[in-house]
């Protein structure tokens, strides 16, 4: 009988108190307890204390949990906090869980609707792919150590426990599941590890996990395992040289296409398998249902220099899903898409603004300057002989020339000769020259210099 290491009552670290034991097991003890502060409750798990004698047992289960701390989705057990008691059994402080673990699910309904056994193997995979990305390779991934529990809106979600701490444990006679589930000095349940880990723990990578999924999701599917065996040694020799049983000799009416996912999970070279969850939860996605997309979104995002999924629209109401589009999530098909909207702003408002310029130019060069509408005053008698050929009336001049009378009158009158008697100053009035015999040429209209470089431009 396995004896737990506290009682209840007990207060550890002066915070945690305990209050009943939830499951022990060849490994350790799993009690809840209630942060006396913050009024939460928590799980411990602790390892035996025989189990801490063995060589880095202990070191094993801190560097682990260490590892589980790093794990940020919400499909990993949050851990809290790792210590050792005065004993030296080290214990993990996690959240607390209310629920079954997907061994016992099966154990009630037998097996599961291929959606919901998708739904809860691309859970999982949300969580294997923040874990890979870290470097994490769990290798101990079984119906029991995926934990089934729900939101605050009641939809299901998975947890993934144990990552790595399992592997230490050995089964004794009394365990309450001494079958090949109870993990063995081969650092893995037998049923659940791939060809390669069974022959070398140390030397296996993230695809030993891609193989657990596959049996987990055949199992999900046909409520048994695809290799069975009565002692641990036939099942390993299935797992490495035989096939894994018909899925149809338990699912008559499953989908051929979902029977070649697991059977590409369970390949016994791990190069012919999924490389990588991604690829696996891409090939899932049409079996998952409506939430199918949320998981490959986020499978995606944990992944480095990895793309969203495409818009995946149709029968399965996966368009429904109010996810933003792939440019959302990436962010820079947005700010492309934002930067081409102002350039085209600013092309449109340049080009009004040239158009505007041209206009302008055109109206200034095609319009004829302002004349001086002032009557020309009358001749007045002068000494200087009158030419006998009459001037040209002003009225029967260009404009352009008629403009320039008008600034010749508007001269500076001459200064009076200073020996002459003062005479009243008087507007002198504006004199043509001796005009020719022959036809008159018009005048040549004077432009100020800025129009005159206007026209020019234009000729």
């Amino acid at each position: 009988m396995t004896h737990a290491p506290v009682r209840s009552g007990d207060v550890l670290a002066g915070k945690y108190q305990v209050e009943r034991v939830l499951g022990a097991g060849g490994m350790g003890v799993v009690v809840a307890a209630m942060h006396l502060q913050l009024h939460e409750r928590v799980a411990i798990k602790f390892l035996l204390a025989e189990v801490a004698q063995h060589p880095g047992a202990v070191e094993r289960f801190l560097r682990e949990a260490r590892a589980a701390v790093r794990i940020k989705s919400e499909h990993v057990a949050r851990v809290f906090d790792v210590d050792l008691l005065e004993d030296g059994v080290p214990y993990m402080v996690v959240e607390f869980l209310e629920g079954v673990d997907l061994t016992h699910r099966l154990e009630k309904v037998g097996r599961l609707p291929p959606e919901e056994a998708v739904e809860f193997v691309l859970q999982a995979c949300e969580a294997m792919a923040e874990a890979h990305a870290l470097g994490i390779v769990h290798r101990d991934l079984k119906p029991s150590n995926l934990f089934l529990t729900h939101r605050a809106n009641g939809e299901p979600l998975i947890k993934v426990l144990d990552f790595g701490i399992s592997k230490m444990a050995q089964a004794p006679e009394d365990a309450p599941r001494p079958s090949l589930t109870s993990t063995t000095g081969v650092f893995g349940s037998p049923m659940y590890m791939s060809p390669e880990q069974a022959r070398s723990a140390k030397n296996v990578d993230i695809r030993t996990d891609i193989w657990s999924l596959g049996v987990i999701l055949y199992e999900l599917l046909a409520g048994r395992a695809p290799f069975e065996g009565t002692m641990v040694p036939e099942v390993i020799a299935k797992i490495a040289a035989d096939p894994p049983l018909p899925l149809r000799d338990s699912v008559p009416d499953v989908d051929p296409r979902l029977e070649q996912i697991v059977l590409r999970c369970l390949e016994k070279s791990p190069s012919l398998r999924y490389q990588n969850v991604t690829e696996l939860a891409s090939d899932l996605l049409p079996f998952g249902g409506p939430r199918a997309m949320i998981s490959m979104h986020r499978i995606t995002a944990s992944q480095p220099h990895s793309l969203p999924p495409p818009a995946v629209s149709g029968a399965g109401g996966w368009s429904d899903v109010r996810l933003g589009s792939a440019e959302t999530l990436d962010g820079t098909s947005t700010r492309a898409r934002t930067n081409r909207a102002g350039l085209a702003i600013a092309v449109a408002v340049g080009a009004a603004c040239l158009a505007l310029g041209v206009l302008i130019l055109a109206l200034r060069s095609t319009g004829a300057p302002a004349v001086d509408s002032a009557p020309l005053p009358a001749p007045t008698t002068s000494a200087a002989p009158l030419s006998t050929t009459p001037a040209t009336p002003a009225s029967s001049l260009p404009a352009a020339a008629s403009a320039s009378v008008a600034q010749s009158a508007s001269a500076a009158p001459a200064t009076p000769d200073a020996g002459a008697p003062a005479q009243p100053v008087r507007a002198r009035p504006a004199t043509t020259s001796p005009v020719a015999t022959t036809s008159p040429k018009p005048a040549t209209p004077s432009t100020a210099p800025g129009i005159q470089d206007l026209i020019n431009d234009r000729r």
